[in-house]
């Protein structure tokens, strides 16, 4: 019994003693190692630093901005740490390394689809340079203000101040209308006047009319006045026109102020806006039809 435990003190000595020669032995390499380490950590700092400020003056997304240098200092100490591995001969410590980063890479995207699909489209929508935050825009059935991209959601500000937050992936793979990316805004007001109304003169009075109720209309896109059907009470007609606007307020105000001039010019015209007319018969006579050949019994 007491030989077998002075064995295994022996044989526990002799693997101390030789792992302290190891240590001993690459002391040299131990050093550069954590050389290495220590700049690839200042690197990944400055390295961070530098992303962070590029990309923040072309992403107006601090998120996005972060991650990203996260990302790059990530990058930069695992490149210093393979580096230090492989100064220390530890070559199936850095090949089991890179398998479980494969490993755990895969595992973590198949979980994470959906949510690794949202973050990546937020920084494609980030860097794209036709949507930015204040931006006026229309998708997805909603239409309101940018307020905000992140790496989940696409936040917009509706016109009744209710915030919509929308998946960044169904952004990117939807169509969108901006109102901002044009100075310019077509109006279209539609009206019907009376069968015996001067056409040539209700054309020319309503151009006249938007005229001078907008004075910045575009002098290189008039006012466009077309007849469109005859109704069923009224001969109706259609007018476009170009106003200055990024929003779609600005539309509906143009809108609203257009119609009211209309109506005010065709009221002092003597000009007939003739609205939909039912005529309802009322019978009250019960007709009864009786058999000739019937006789009362």
């Amino acid at each position: 019994m007491r030989d077998e435990l002075n064995k295994s003190l022996d044989t526990l000595m002799d693997k101390l003693l030789g792992w302290m020669n190891a240590i001993i032995e690459n002391i040299p390499n131990l050093v550069l190692a954590i050389i290495v380490m220590t700049i690839a950590f200042f690197m990944a700092r400055y390295v961070s630093k530098l992303v962070l400020k590029l990309v923040g003056s072309r992403v107006q997304q601090k998120s996005v901005s972060n991650i990203i240098a996260r990302l790059t200092t990530i990058f930069v100490v695992f490149v210093g740490l393979f580096l230090a591995l492989g100064i220390l001969n530890l070559s199936q410590t850095l090949t089991s390394l890179i398998t479980g980063a494969g490993v755990l890479g895969l595992v973590i995207g198949l979980a994470l689809q959906g949510t690794l699909s949202n973050t990546i489209s937020g920084i494609v929508i980030s860097f794209r340079d036709k949507i930015q935050i204040g931006h006026w825009v229309e998708t997805n059935d909603f239409a309101g203000e940018i307020i905000d991209i992140n790496l989940k959601n696409f936040t917009l500000k509706e016109s009744d101040n209710n915030m919509v937050l929308i998946p960044n992936k169904t952004i990117l793979e939807t169509p969108m209308k901006n109102y901002s990316l044009t100075p310019f805004i077509r109006v279209t007001v539609s009206c019907g006047v009376g069968y015996e109304s001067d056409l040539e003169f209700v054309e020319s009075l309503t151009k006249k009319t938007l005229e001078a109720s907008f004075e910045k209309i575009d002098d290189m896109k008039p006012v466009e006045f077309f007849f469109t059907e005859f109704g069923d009470s009224s001969i109706n007609f259609k007018c476009r026109f170009w106003i200055e606007g990024t929003r779609n307020v600005h539309k509906l105000n143009a809108t609203n102020t257009a119609i009211i001039a209309i109506k005010k010019a065709f009221d002092k015209e003597g000009i007939n806006i003739p609205f939909p007319i039912r005529t309802l018969q009322f019978n009250n006579k019960l007709t009864v039809n009786q058999n000739p050949d019937q006789t009362d019994s």
